[in-house]
């Protein structure tokens, strides 16, 4: 785990004991400070209990203390600790700021910051995968994988890279990236913020903790995100903030079996720029996108059957994040793609999916979501509604042809039936299983079935 001399001594709460909380209390107390630990499960604190006091800080005496560590999950709109903590004169925080805090006794190092409303998985993922493949050590956390706090420091001159949502970043203060990413800005989270301005500053304070000589990359392509871009140009010298450069990547895609798609051909262009502001070379860079696979549940090929592809992208839980998978197989000549949609949802159209409709070959709803987005689909595209994933999922097999792609990608959240967007894909995935007799065929690197 990552300790620091900066914490030895001082007091600390940390309220939320899920992984980020748990990696808090165990850095902290590892790191000589002083901890009280609450959260409102007792499996949590009983598991801290020996290395940190149990209070929880809505009841005690916050006088003293330096800090109080925060799960990303607590509402700071609306939680009463964030009035308690201003009138105690004690700042909130979170684990990506105290991993900020303990920078300076790390071993010399580099870090990368990649946020965004859709594809910052795919991008911090394809950045960790650069590195990695030249060789260069590097550290993957944030808002995917393990908890920063939780991994080995890296020697001289490894790289972090963090995934961070909006709630991360609210919850940091000093973290100057030497390298620095906003994929997109669509509405999202908007139960958090008051409107969608507030919520597109929030992604904006990751480029305002940079110093105007660090680097920072946009995928230009809404006018919020381009809007913070050309802030962050305005404080900074020529080529220290810029647009990603896709049309420099446009000729390469059709290599990079898990980089399908216009929102993909983004996310690569913007790893690209990263990964060479940082110092890898083009064939370093060339082979890290070639040899990248995709991430589980994001656009990922589970296989090939009978000439059917069946693709997980169950992470697409909003409309906004579904359309670029609708536009990554086309007519070709006709519509191919067989579209499971459908859960518990986050608004009520689908006008960002209305573009890759002509690539849809039908619709099959499912969830709370489905009679709704039935009603708005059937104007446009074939739509069978099934209620249930086994039964979408059965369907569309039987109808898919040869060319024909079966692809989950719901446009909403989970939890209707499900506990987590995971347990949705791996769901997907065994039914493709049984359906296919467990066959259905993985790629190679050059995209062709492996068989």
């Amino acid at each position: 785990m990552i300790v620091s001399s900066a914490f030895a001594g001082k007091r600390f709460a940390v309220l939320g004991l899920a992984r980020s909380g748990l990696a808090s209390v165990a850095s902290l107390h590892a790191s000589g400070a002083r901890v009280t630990a609450w959260d409102r499960r007792p499996g949590p604190r009983e598991e801290v209990a020996d290395i940190a006091e149990i209070g929880d800080p809505l009841e005690i005496d916050l006088t003293g203390f330096d800090g109080i560590v925060v799960s990303p999950g607590v509402p700071l709109n609306t939680h009463p600790l964030v009035a308690r903590a201003r009138e105690a004169g004690v700042a909130l925080m979170g684990d990506i700021e105290l991993f900020a805090m303990a920078r300076p006794s790390l071993p010399e190092h580099r870090v990368v910051g990649i946020t965004g409303t859709n594809g910052k998985s795919t991008t911090t993922a394809l950045v960790h995968h650069l590195f990695e493949g030249a060789g260069v050590a590097t550290r993957m956390g944030g808002n995917i994988g393990l908890p920063i706090l939780a991994q080995d420091p890296l020697p001289q001159g490894g790289v972090y890279v963090l995934e961070l949502s909006s709630y991360q970043i609210d919850l940091t203060g000093s973290l100057a990236c030497e390298a620095a990413a906003l994929t997109n800005i669509t509405p999202d989270h908007l139960d958090r913020y008051d409107g969608f301005s507030a919520y597109a500053a929030s992604k904006a304070r990751l480029f305002a903790m940079q110093r105007p000589d660090q680097f920072a990359v946009f995928g230009c392509d809404d006018e919020a995100t381009r809007a913070v871009c050309a802030a962050e140009q305005a404080r900074r010298a020529p080529g220290r903030a810029v647009c990603a450069n896709i049309a420099a990547l446009a000729a390469r895609q059709d290599r990079w079996i898990g980089l399908k798609g216009p929102h993909n051909l983004q996310n690569a262009a913007i790893a690209r720029q990263i990964a060479a502001e940082l110092g890898l070379g083009e064939e370093q860079i060339e082979a890290g996108l070639t040899g990248f696979r995709g991430l589980p549940h994001r656009m990922e090929v589970v296989g090939t059957f009978n000439g059917v592809t069946f693709v997980n992208d169950s992470k697409a839980t909003n409309p906004a994040s579904t359309a670029p998978a609708l536009g990554a197989y086309p007519r070709d000549p006709k519509p191919r793609i067989h579209w499971i949609v459908g859960g518990l949802p986050k608004g009520d159209d689908l006008d960002d999916c209305a573009p890759g409709f002509p690539n849809v070959a039908a619709a099959y709803t499912i969830g709370e979501a489905g009679p709704r987005f039935a009603d708005l689909l059937e104007p446009y595209v074939p739509v069978q509604r099934c209620e249930m994933l086994c039964e979408a999922v059965s369907r569309a097999v039987a109808a898919a042809g040869e060319g024909d792609v079966v692809m989950l990608s719901p446009a909403c959240a989970s939890f209707d039936q499900f506990k987590d967007y995971e347990a949705r894909g791996d769901a997907f995935r065994q039914i493709v299983e049984g359906l296919t007799g467990g066959r259905p065929v993985p790629f190679d690197f050059a995209g062709r079935s492996a068989a």
